[in-house]
């Protein structure tokens, strides 16, 4: 077998992912964006501390999609806290726009104070959930999201 032929690690990675993705539960899917919304925020603390903006930059724009991505498949009827996580996630993502506008650590620091909780709750209540399938609502979604 020739080298073009091998996928590459890269190639490899990312398949994985792809498939993890298509295969995750809804809640599995849920604390995999937290996951990744607070990689996403502390690698931009951290690149705004070494006044790295464009490191800094890139990620506060992913952390803002994924918040959007969060936002939009919230069902804030489905239970009694939807309203709140829905003003928490608007004031996170315009928070971020300013952390990035203005190079300001602090609200980028303040994003990760406020959310990193949240993603511990998610897990917390993805362990306690029996490992089959979730079930979906009436409306295609599980736990308020979809």
């Amino acid at each position: 077998m020739t080298l073009l032929m091998m996928p590459n690690a890269d190639a490899r990675r990312a398949r994985y992912n792809r498939e993890a993705v298509l295969n995750a539960t809804p809640v599995r899917l849920l604390t995999m964006l937290y996951d990744r919304l607070l990689l996403d925020l502390n690698r931009a603390e951290a690149a705004q501390k070494e006044q790295n903006w464009g490191v800094a930059s890139e990620n506060l724009v992913h952390a803002q999609a994924i918040i959007s991505e969060l936002t939009t498949s919230l069902n804030v009827d489905a239970w009694n806290g939807g309203e709140g996580l829905f003003a928490l996630y608007t004031y996170a993502s315009t928070a971020l726009m300013g952390a990035n506008a203005h190079r300001d650590v602090a609200r980028t620091t303040e994003c990760i104070a406020l959310l990193e909780p949240l993603r511990q709750t998610w897990h917390e209540a993805a362990e306690s959930l029996p490992a089959q399938p979730v079930a979906t609502n009436s409306t295609g979604n599980a736990l308020g999201f979809g």
